[in-house]
């Protein structure tokens, strides 16, 4: 196979795949209906049955796929808000408001978290996990947390950040700015600091986006 041809093969392989992760990202969305069938799936994503077994070896593999691209996109727009915070409370404190903040922004991801459940959404490899993760570490090895059980705290985390979400969804009147203040504040309090500081930096003014 020549190098054009080849190309070509590779990027219509990879906008299929895109394809059938929008389509899941869409489906989990929309009703968290994991249940809808391949061909519903691939009818969706506008391709041919038979392709969805050329990426995907099961739906549980598709979902967790849409969960781990939407929670990439998640991350990568909160990162580019905490460029430039060192300071593990600081970054962990920004994170919980700014996903609070974001959920009018990007209502589809939002949705995605509500509809998956903690367990899709602590294995995925996203903003939840990983970074989070990476922020309660850090901040135990520098002496700024004193928090035993990290998966304890991320377990904790993920759950509150979660039923804040649901809060904004369902009860769109209440202040998710303030909700989620206080929310960063519990966090800190949890991780160690003490209650000026925790709410502090939780009532700092956040990183302007760019």
């Amino acid at each position: 196979m020549s190098t054009s041809r080849r190309n070509r093969f590779e990027r219509r392989r990879s906008e299929t795949r895109r394809a059938l992760v929008r389509a899941g990202r869409t489906i989990l969305a929309e009703s968290g209906d994991t249940s809808t069938s391949i061909r519903a799936i691939a009818e969706l994503a506008d391709v041919g049955f038979g392709s969805f077994y050329n990426h995907f070896t099961s739906k549980p593999d598709l979902f967790d796929a849409a969960v781990a691209d939407a929670l990439e996109e998640y991350s990568q727009a909160i990162d580019e808000r905490l460029h430039g915070l060192d300071d593990p409370a600081e970054r962990l404190a920004g994170g919980v408001r700014l996903s609070a903040r974001m959920a009018g922004a990007h209502p589809e991801i939002m949705r995605i978290l509500c509809h998956s459940g903690l367990g899709r959404i602590y294995a995925s490899r996203g903003l939840l996990a990983a970074r989070a993760r990476h922020d309660v570490e850090q901040g135990m090895t520098s002496g700024r947390f004193t928090v035993v059980d990290p998966v304890v705290v991320l377990v904790a985390l993920n759950g509150s950040l979660l039923a804040l979400l649901e809060l904004w969804f369902t009860q769109p009147e209440v202040d998710n700015g303030q909700a989620s203040d206080s929310l960063a504040e519990m966090v800190l309090y949890m991780l160690g600091l003490s209650a000026d500081e925790a709410r502090a930096i939780a009532r700092r003014p956040l990183p302007a986006a760019a």
